[in-house]
């Protein structure tokens, strides 16, 4: 049987992921953005999708992680300084400050994966012979057209030459993440609220509310590349395990805000101590919020802080 070659075939439309290289990432099954347009000046509108299961972003009790939402932001900020403001590819990243408020009852995993829409608003853009050496991003999430999060981050864009003077006094990327010592034990796993070993980058320091930063540069989704430091996500995961426990005692609860500033690189070669203080229970036992504070070598790497919120009732 002949068919009419200008018979007209309707296609649906097609979806892909963006290029792994826009949100810098090695793995193609990392990439959690799907596209983006410019709505307006300094505005534009990124899609992402979640997966229903992920090896590390965990779909425990029902909901997704939230740390799939910081992980989202992340890749916004590389695909946009590339793809909307022209950074070449080469440049290094670094964050000064993250925060982010979610809405849990919007966590909750649907029969589909998740289809999310972020609002992106840049401003405080500093450029230097024509591109962004600095930029602010507020950021609105929806899903299904209702607001899921609230976001905000500001970051540095170096050329290679400014990164190379930034780290001056170390190594090749590749000798130094071939150089990283072995990660320290990990503590315990239901602790930390994890339920893999290998997913706890915290360590006992033998003393109570203290806990070393465990780096495990053979985990392939918080290492996914070759880096020479510690990666930014690693430490939003840190802070997340370290409000879960100082939150044991309210039972299972989900990280509902995250904010974070971001003081010096983390390193390597020594430890990095993280302490939690300041524990406060708002709203009567609806959420606990902890405050922790970071140093390496007797400097403050990082300080931060994280609601633990009771799971959404099903």
């Amino acid at each position: 049987m002949l068919v009419s070659a200008d018979r007209h075939v309707a296609t649906p439309t097609l979806t892909t992921t963006v290029a792994r290289e826009f949100v810098h990432r090695a793995a193609f099954a990392e990439v959690f953005l799907t596209g983006w347009r410019e709505t307006g000046k300094d505005t534009f509108t990124v899609t992402a999708q979640w997966p229903r299961s992920h090896s590390f972003y965990t779909s425990e009790h029902g909901v997704h992680d939230p740390m799939l939402m910081a992980e989202t932001v992340r890749q916004t900020f590389p695909l946009l300084a590339h793809a909307a403001y022209g950074m070449p590819f080469g440049y290094q990243l670094s964050w000064s400050h993250f925060q982010f408020t979610l809405n849990p009852q919007a966590m909750r995993i649907e029969r589909t994966p998740a289809e999310i829409e972020l609002r992106v608003r840049c401003s405080d853009i500093r450029y230097q012979r024509g591109l962004p050496a600095s930029m602010s991003m507020d950021i609105e999430a929806l899903r299904d057209g209702a607001t899921l999060a609230v976001a905000g981050t500001r970051f540095g864009c170096h050329s290679p030459k400014v990164y190379e003077r930034l780290r001056a006094g170390r190594a090749g990327v590749s000798e130094v993440f071939a150089g990283a010592p072995r990660p320290t034990d990990p503590a315990p796993c239901a602790a930390v609220g994890r339920t893999r070993r290998e997913d706890v980058v915290l360590s006992p320091s033998g003393t109570p509310r203290r806990w070393q930063l465990r780096l495990d540069t053979d985990h392939p989704v918080l290492f996914d590349h070759a880096v020479d430091h510690a990666p930014g996500m690693v430490l939003l995961e840190a802070v997340r395990q370290a409000a879960t426990t100082a939150s044991a005692g309210f039972g299972p609860g989900i990280l509902t805000a995250l904010d974070i500033v971001f003081h010096r690189y983390v390193e390597f070669g020594s430890p990095c101590w993280l302490e939690t203080h300041d524990e406060t229970l708002i709203s009567a036992g609806a959420r606990s919020r902890t405050r922790i504070s970071a140093h390496q070598d007797g400097t403050p790497v990082f300080t931060a802080s994280g609601d633990i919120s009771p799971l959404p009732a099903h």
